[in-house]
């Protein structure tokens, strides 16, 4: 049988990942050995990787049909896995689908079906209701963060893609927390648990930050301006606050990006390549942000409000001392405030933020141009166009993020509004390139 086209060893290569960790290397052999595979694994210790690996290595490259179905509970986990698959480079077609965009345009990319589709519940639903996609041939099956995409909402859905897999011989379930019970429409028999959440706790710390108002906007700036130049998270639990902490931050001098559900997709995408490339620091963001993101090691998380249930505030942690890094989380609280169990268990210790360290402005600011994998357009021919038509060296660029229809590139503060001027309506590969400072 025809077998993708890269070794592990030359996707490693290709990754820029000297060896695959212990977790990485147990689930290969547990997905190449059982039928049914739960891994309970910390945020950010290498999960996707873990199951794509042992994955591309049974599908079948000359078959055109869908071998692997992968359901996740966002669009930004959809689109992650996504670009993870091309950056191995694997020769393998995959694609990705999730709401919030055009119906009719998944029907021409499903046209040609990919080994590997990734959706989230119900745009994969519909997809499978209306004919669109050919589930025959699914063999493998993976229920991504399955403590979300089992909750109660997406209950209907989740069961219709199962009824509809009929010929599965390997599911695989991933998550980062132990809390869910799995449904009996899943139809585990008896799966093998790998469980590594004990991994990682060590070096997290969590501690408290008193506010001495209800109002702890004063209390936020003067903490950010005491962690200084280190890359955070802020959370907050509705949208509305999130735009009335950002107002206060920009009143402040303090650069930062926001993320929540209600922004337009591009602009939750513009966000998080801001923060992976460093063009901002810190991102203010809602429970959508606490997991499955790819985003960059961070230092410290603030929870300005408290999650709800526990499950949130565990994955919100795990965004920082990720992979054996530490990081701190802290509890912002208003001295009369009343917290919730899952927290005063946990003996608090409160951290003093009366030292202050200056915030400068980020080196890098983002350029988006218009052009992108469709038009078989490289990360070198970026560099390449940058440097010689726009005037820059190598050290002046940055993180390059290259999307479907467009890249967007990290350059630095200094030299971002000349490179505009000096690449825009050029030529690249054949492509008109409009380029813009977002």
């Amino acid at each position: 049988m025809a077998r993708s086209i890269k070794t592990v060893e030359a996707i490693l290569k290709k990754l820029k990942i000297a060896k695959l960790n212990a977790m990485q290397e147990e689930m290969s052999l547990a997905i190449s050995s059982s039928s049914e595979v739960i891994l309970l694994s910390p945020t950010g210790s290498g999960k996707t990787l873990a199951f794509l690996l042992p994955l591309i290595s049974l599908v079948e490259i000359n078959r055109k049909e869908i071998q692997v179905a992968i359901v996740v509970p966002s669009r930004e986990l959809a689109i992650q896995i996504l670009q993870v698959l091309h950056n191995m480079g694997t020769g393998l077609k995959a694609n990705a689908v999730y709401g919030g965009t055009s119906f009719s345009k998944d029907k021409i990319d499903l046209k040609h079906a990919p080994h590997i589709l990734i959706g989230t519940p119900g745009r994969m639903a519909d997809h499978i209701r209306r004919g669109t996609i050919d589930t025959d041939y699914v063999s493998y099956l993976v229920l991504d963060e399955f403590d979300k995409s089992l909750e109660i909402g997406f209950e209907d859905e989740m069961s219709e893609i199962l009824e509809n897999l009929e010929l599965l011989e390997k599911k695989i379930l991933t998550s980062a927390t132990n809390e869910t019970a799995i449904p009996d429409f899943v139809r585990l028999r008896s799966p093998l648990t790998i469980n590594y959440l004990k991994d990682g706790v060590d070096s997290l710390e969590i501690k408290s930050i008193i506010s001495p108002s209800k109002d702890k906007l004063e209390t936020l700036a003067k903490a950010i301006k005491h962690f200084g130049n280190q890359p955070g998270i802020i959370f907050s639990n509705y949208k509305d606050s999130i735009q009335r902490i950002s107002d206060y931050l920009i009143q402040n001098g303090i650069d930062h990006g926001c993320f929540y559900g209600g922004l337009e997709q591009k602009d939750r995408e513009r966000a998080l390549v801001k923060f992976r490339n460093g063009t901002h620091q810190i991102i203010i963001a809602t429970d959508l942000a606490a997991r499955g993101l790819d985003i960059p090691e961070i230092k410290y998380i603030i929870h300005y409000h408290l999650p709800h249930r526990s499950q949130e505030f565990t994955h919100r942690n795990g965004r920082t001392a990720r992979m054996h890094n530490d990081g701190t989380a802290y509890v912002l609280q208003w001295k009369g405030e009343e917290l919730p169990d899952f927290i005063t268990t946990l003996n608090l210790e409160e951290h003093n933020i009366e030292t202050e360290n200056p915030i400068l402005p980020s080196k890098w600011l983002t350029v988006e141009i218009n052009g992108g994998r469709r038009e078989k357009i490289s990360k070198g021919d970026i560099v390449g166009l940058f440097c010689k038509q726009g005037g820059l060296n190598q050290n002046h660029i940055g993180m390059i993020e290259l999307k479907p229809d467009c890249a967007f590139i990290a350059v630095a503060r200094s030299k971002a509004k000349s490179l505009v001027r000096n690449i825009d309506n050029t030529r690249l590969k054949k492509k008109k390139i409009r380029a813009e400072i977002i």
